[in-house]
């Protein structure tokens, strides 16, 4: 089974300023799936990512990974942790060291964890990993950075991140800075990944084009709290929050003069800006609003297993 990655009801504050509030939400478990985490810039994406890390820590709340704390965890439940959650990084060229050829980031944490005997072992492998992501070893090795593209050093960052076979993967905008020729070849890796390998990800994006084409289960940021969360499929063709609807009627209509199918009747105001809850709407769909007594509240966390339940469960029938 896999390891199962929380963050449990979080916050981060930076000088008084608060990031994110009162954030849950998983990564991984029983049944590996497609999470998008949506928001327009300053929404606190990449805040909750390097928290997920491990490189920030929450003001409040806390980062479990496999049942144990982050903040808790020994050396060697540590270097598991850092083996087993991966990160691809946003910049493909800022990710690599330019003084070091290519061979230098995908022999590192081979040797770092152990994980080949000799050296020849480790090229064997490297140009395998290398191979499931569509590049020639022949044509990538022993060249600098800045001697391959942008798009060929985004998918050497994948396979550094699958040399070490992990349980997770925590994407931060990975195809924002390579053509738009590109970012097919890159989200059909990253979805054949979860469909091949089991592998979970998380898929931090302010576009909800390429969320739409990959996720099983869609969470909206805005102002450091979630707005919505549900199966990709109900949030994107019924948005029941405010801000949701927003962020999809941003995305220009395919038919210029055919605006998008959705329901005029709600009223086009933002998220409000006290602390919301999460209510459910229906079994795999949850969507914030001010607390309300008497009801009870769920976490994005529940909602991603719900659905990730439901796929599985209709892959066995």
């Amino acid at each position: 089974m896999n390891k199962l990655l929380e963050v449990r009801a979080a916050s981060v504050s930076f000088s008084g300023k608060q990031a994110l509030a009162n954030v849950s939400l998983a990564a991984g478990g029983a049944h590996p799936a497609i999470t998008a985490v949506v928001g327009e810039s300053g929404s606190g994406k990449t805040t909750l990512l390097r928290m997920l890390l491990g490189f920030q820590h929450p003001t409040s709340g806390e980062v479990i990974y496999d049942g144990q704390p982050l903040t808790r965890m020994d050396g060697a439940a540590q270097k598991r942790f850092r083996r087993e959650v991966q990160a691809i990084f946003q910049d493909p060229f800022d990710a690599f060291n330019p003084f070091y050829k290519i061979d230098h980031p995908l022999l590192a944490p081979l040797k770092a964890f152990g994980l080949s005997a000799s050296r020849d072992q480790s090229y064997d492998r490297i140009e395998k990993t290398l191979r499931s992501v569509g590049l020639n070893p022949a044509q990538t090795l022993g060249k600098y950075p800045h001697q391959i593209s942008g798009g060929q050093r985004q998918r050497v960052m994948i396979a550094r991140a699958l040399l070490l076979e992990p349980q997770i993967i925590l994407a931060d905008e990975p195809v924002s800075m390579v053509d738009a020729s590109l970012r097919s070849t890159i989200l059909e890796i990253l979805y054949e990944l979860n469909r091949s390998r089991g592998i979970s990800l998380i898929y931090v994006t302010h576009d909800l084009t390429t969320a739409y084409q990959v996720a099983d289960s869609i969470v909206v940021l805005h102002g450091g709290q979630i707005m919505e969360v549900g199966a990709t499929e109900e949030v994107i063709h019924d948005p029941a929050h405010p801000y949701t609807r927003s962020l999809i009627e941003a995305v220009p209509s395919p038919d210029p003069d055919t605006p998008w199918n959705l329901n005029q009747a709600r009223p086009p105001v933002l998220a409000p800006r006290d602390q919301v809850l999460l209510y459910p709407t229906g079994p795999h769909r949850a969507v914030a609003a001010p607390a309300r007594a008497g009801e009870i509240a769920v976490t994005a966390a529940q909602i991603q297993l719900a659905v990730s339940q439901a796929k599985a469960d209709a892959v066995v029938a």
